[in-house]
């Protein structure tokens, strides 16, 4: 009888079987992301060396830097926004008002699952511009490619990364 949960071996078959396929070299290197229930990690990884090249996760400090940037750029967007209507109320027009009920897709939620992975998968691409990579393979590690491990992949892209 095995000693591991028979989720944690079902995960560790699919990693060992995409592993099979997916390959880093130097000129494209494997960009792996790997996913707990509270962070998010991505790194790349030259396989021929064994050697780390990038990495950047929900706990390393240009992620808070990066968190810290676009939640100042919210408070900023959000004190210009409630600027104007009083810049209205002013000249004379009648500002709306509502029931109390706050507009959910204004808000930023920067603290989100998916919006943090999303973050990384930026800082990851970043990163690897600076080391002059612009290829890498993707390794999804045995998750699936869906919710967080994609919106890696999506910010990695919009990054400027090419799989």
């Amino acid at each position: 009888m095995s000693k591991l949960n028979p989720r944690v071996e079902a995960w560790q078959k699919r990693k060992r079987r995409v592993r099979r396929r997916v390959k880093g070299s130097p000129a494209r290197p494997r960009l792996n992301v790997f996913r707990s229930a509270r962070h998010i990690y991505a790194q790349i990884i030259d396989d021929t060396t064994g050697s780390t090249l990038a990495a950047v996760s929900t706990l390393s400090p240009d992620y808070a830097k990066a968190v810290e940037e676009a939640r100042a750029a919210a408070e900023a967007a959000k004190a210009a926004e409630k600027a104007e209507p009083a810049a209205e109320a002013e000249g004379g027009g009648k500002a709306k008002k509502g029931k109390g009920k706050k507009d959910k897709k204004a808000e930023p939620v920067l603290q989100a699952k998916i919006g943090a992975a999303q973050q990384v998968g930026l800082l990851i691409a970043r990163k690897a511009k600076e080391k002059g990579i612009s290829q890498v393979v993707f390794d999804r590690n045995g998750f699936l490619y869906h919710g967080r491990v994609k919106a890696v992949a999506d910010g990695a892209r919009k990054g400027g990364l090419e799989f």
